[in-house]
């Protein structure tokens, strides 16, 4: 664990998580990471439900590499969200809380008793954040779709704009409605959080994934509503359904290179096709991506990259997650971050992306054991007399 020489951004704010899977507990890690006190709410025994789902057939200390992926820098504090006294412990807590987070299906928790509404009561200038699948009022929601990742790309067009006209619709190689979902909802929160301060207003924030993948595709799906245009995947491969070639992947004589919009009659110049720049980048932009194959596996990776890191080309070569990993070790970048935990040993993560001179982030907690700080948290809100009544009552 690393020692605190600075404030952290969000000192001072303490945030009661009811998350699980990946947009909530994503969310609360970047506030986490920035400084609050994230106050994980799990079963009593289980925990979160994350923990238990191996990734690729195998945990980590006991733990899904998921869960401790998404979960540092948080204390476990275990409750029965059915029990009449956990229900009651919670929204003692929420008086000490500054924001509530969950992303339980529209309209859970609400029933469980733990809505905005019920939030607010105890603490006026609560901020309750939701994330959900497809948003409360959608119909959607109304049907009872799961709102999960892969659907989302599935309803939202994502699968459809993703590898070539040829293949079948192809999901993306990492959940990304849920982070566009996590990180809409971080900013609302911070947004909310502000608000409060300067206005003296609590209030509901709200986001889901399928609005937050929309937007991830905003230009994409502009060009559709205003520029009355359907979207068609590439039959060589170029990446995108708007661009011109170059813009995609092409083989080389050892492996890949990735090539992002270069001239045409630069880029043949510096592959030794002086007539490329004859073809018409987007009419024929089939046929200029396999013409530019036919250039690039003349040459290995790093000779091709020697050449247009020279001429100042956007390219770079294809890597697998391994040889991207095995780099940063190997450099000992501070994009990672080295946790001491009690069961896994020594486990490295990727580290918040974001930087702050004066008030940077740091690891205070690796990911937690279910209900580790059960004790010392609600002894330090509730007092001791009051953990010891809920744990006879069976509430924690």
């Amino acid at each position: 664990m690393s020692q605190q020489n600075h404030p952290q951004a969000l000192d001072g704010v303490r945030i009661l998580d009811f998350t699980q899977m990946m947009l909530g507990p994503l969310c609360t890690q970047t506030l986490a990471d920035l400084g609050a006190d994230v106050l994980k709410v799990e079963r009593p025994g289980k925990g979160e439900w994350m923990r238990s789902m191996p990734m690729i057939g195998q945990f980590v200390g006991g733990d899904s590499a998921a869960f401790h992926s998404f979960n540092r820098n948080k204390r476990s504090v275990t409750v029965d969200l059915k029990s009449d006294e956990g229900k009651a412990a919670l929204m003692d807590m929420a008086k000490q809380c500054d924001v509530v987070v969950e992303n339980f299906r529209s309209g859970v928790m609400d029933r469980l008793g733990l809505g905005y509404e019920d939030f607010k009561k105890a603490n006026p200038k609560i901020i309750y954040a939701s994330g959900s699948g497809w948003g409360s009022g959608s119909y959607m929601a109304k049907k009872g779709w799961p709102g999960q990742d892969l659907l989302i790309q599935a309803m939202s067009g994502v699968m459809f704009n993703t590898g070539r006209a040829v293949d079948p619709p192809t999901p993306c190689g990492t959940p990304v409605a849920d982070f566009a979902a996590s990180q809409a909802l971080a900013i609302g929160i911070l947004g909310a959080l502000l608000a409060r301060d300067r206005h003296g207003v609590g209030q509901r924030v709200e986001t889901n994934l399928y609005s937050a993948t929309l937007n991830l595709m905003g230009q994409e799906n502009f060009a559709v509503l205003n520029q009355g245009i359907d979207l068609h995947r590439s039959e060589a491969g170029v990446a995108s359904c708007w661009n011109d070639a170059p813009y995609g992947a092409h083989p080389t004589a050892d492996g890949w290179v990735a090539i992002a919009m270069c001239p045409l009659e630069k880029l043949g110049g510096l592959l030794g096709d002086e007539t490329l720049h004859e073809m018409d980048a987007w009419a024929q932009r089939d046929e200029t991506k396999l013409r530019i194959d036919k250039s690039t596996k003349k040459k290995t990776t790093a000779e091709i990259m020697a050449i247009f890191e020279e001429a100042d080309v956007w390219a770079a070569p294809i890597r697998t997650s391994r040889e991207a990993m095995d780099e940063l070790v190997e450099l000992d970048s501070p994009r990672l971050v080295e946790m001491d935990h009690p069961k896994a040993g020594k486990i490295k993560a990727i580290a918040n992306p974001i930087s702050m001179s004066e008030t940077p982030t740091a690891l205070r907690h690796v990911p937690p054991q279910v209900g580790e700080h059960t004790d010392e948290v609600l002894t330090e809100m509730l007092g001791a007399d009051r953990v010891a009544a809920l744990r006879a009552a069976g509430a924690i």
